[in-house]
């Protein structure tokens, strides 16, 4: 390969060095066998930080497209894969610990995460519905034996199956609403397709379209496409758990905005009543799913259903600005998902996972640092000033307002109010009511987490502007 033939290719390096890592680290596992896995472990945290470098260094804002469209480089791209990889490595770093004293730690757990992640990046740079489809399949397939990953539980076998299935059928419904925009369309490429699809678009061509949401619905657990959330992030492992609530969900929002903003730029009317629907349904079964709730990852899954919803509003703008509000979005609600989970795992006693809400009672006692932590964790779930959890949804109620959508902004406060109920409840617990149990001492990464999380929260609103400026950059790329 010559310089000329390489220099082209550096937009995709980072993919490269993903796809060759798993590869070398797959031989390493093959030779060293279980005895290999903390060598696995280090050297798959260290391709994910390679390639995260790589993104950081070769971002000078412009735009490349390669191979005949299909894969597109540009800030919009950049920003979102380095979110990506910090969800992947942070999950990684504290998952580690956790297998070991599960008793389940194995060399194939990171490597099936690098796999994921080549995935996912490849979602978000897709620039055609092949693409689309490819990095759909590839990130799914490794996410499905994450799912099972503990094979001694009936509970984690139970969650894969059913992420299996349904996932599988989501699946299908993607592909054929590929094949049928692809039939009227004449193109897979979305700038073919944003060409060739006038104001009036053909009926067939909508339900095409209605079908292509519905894939991107299921990735992004939006109702009425969530029915495998809560199961699954109940039985999946506790780090699966939560990597399935930051990394997967940001590769998926991602393809989400790219195609609707990129694709069908021309029928946003037509688009944006499904993604209404889809927001009001899923801040609303969200708000109330969790309030009947006691198993804290249960209650979770529901919690992230309802932060999709809120997302969705900024797409439902279908403005840069709202766009922006998205990513703002998915930057606090990273954060806020790993210090929320850092306490989850941290909920143990002689050595077993406890998961019950009614368990926490007394934290502030026992341990009350870590109570703070998880107290700033759900005001600012709650979005409560001035955390950072009220600029994420102020960002996009604001989005949704300049775009003259005041009654799914208004939906969107009610909301959000009723879903405070249950974040105040898990203070509730751990402030007013009695000790059940103490729990173990903290591992190390938990406590580093806890403390990031927990600054990041905290100061937020100090630095907003830092944040909020990379944002708007890489929204403005997709339009």
């Amino acid at each position: 390969m010559n310089a000329f033939d390489f220099a082209t290719l550096t937009p995709i390096l980072p993919e490269l060095v993903l796809a060759v890592g798993a590869l070398v680290l797959v031989l390493f596992g093959a030779i060293g066998g279980e005895k290999s896995s903390s060598l696995v472990n280090a050297l798959a945290v260290l391709v994910l930080v390679v390639a995260g470098g790589l993104l950081l260094t070769q971002g000078s804002g412009e735009t490349v497209v390669l191979f005949h469209g299909s894969f597109i480089d540009d800030a919009f791209a950049r920003f979102l894969k380095v979110l990506t990889l910090v969800g992947a490595v942070v999950s990684l770093i504290m998952s580690f610990g956790f297998l070991k004293r599960a008793g389940v730690e194995r060399f194939e757990f990171a490597i099936l995460v690098v796999l994921s992640t080549v995935g996912m990046m490849i979602m978000i740079s897709t620039g055609d519905l092949i693409a689309l489809y490819m990095g759909f399949e590839l990130q799914s397939l490794a996410l499905y034996v994450i799912a099972a990953f503990n094979r001694d539980s009936t509970r984690s076998s139970e969650a894969g199956l059913k992420y299996f299935v349904l996932g599988a059928l989501s699946s299908g419904m993607l592909v054929y609403g590929c094949s049928l925009v692809y039939g009227y369309a004449g193109t897979v490429s979305f700038t073919g397709i944003a060409q060739s699809v006038s104001t009036e678009p053909s009926l067939g061509l909508i339900f095409g379209l209605v079908f292509i949401f519905a894939g991107m619905a299921f990735k992004v657990s939006a109702v009425p496409f969530h029915m495998w959330t809560p199961d699954v992030y109940e039985g999946a492992p506790t780090p699966v758990t939560m990597f399935f609530a930051t990394a997967p969900k940001v590769a998926a929002m991602a393809v989400f905005l790219r195609v609707a903003v990129m694709a069908f730029p021309h029928i946003q009317t037509e688009w944006r009543q499904i993604v209404v629907f889809v927001s009001i349904a899923s801040m609303a079964l969200g708000s109330f799913g969790a309030i009947g709730q006691t198993n804290i990852k249960r209650l979770m899954a529901y919690s992230s259903i309802a932060n999709v919803g809120f997302m969705l509003i900024g797409l439902a703008a279908a403005t840069p600005e709202g766009i922006q509000s998205v990513l703002i979005y998915l930057v606090i609600y990273v954060a806020m998902t790993f210090g929320t989970f850092a306490v989850i795992m941290s909920m143990r006693v002689d050595g077993e996972m406890l998961e019950e809400i009614s368990q926490l009672s007394g934290l502030a006692k026992t341990k009350p640092w870590m109570a703070f932590v998880m107290l700033v964790m759900m005001f600012s779930l709650a979005g409560i000033p001035p955390l950072a959890g009220f600029f994420a949804k102020f960002y996009v109620f604001l989005a949704a307002i300049n775009a003259h959508l005041y009654t799914l902004a208004v939906i969107g406060v009610v909301t959000s109010v009723v879903g405070s109920f249950y974040y105040v409840r898990i203070v509730k617990v751990m402030y007013f009511d009695e000790p059940q149990v103490s729990f173990d001492r903290i591992p190390g990464e938990l406590k580093a987490m806890l403390a990031l999380s927990g600054l990041f929260v905290l100061l937020f609103c100090l630095y907003p502007v830092s944040i909020s400026s990379a944002a708007g950059l890489a929204a403005r790329s997709l339009f």
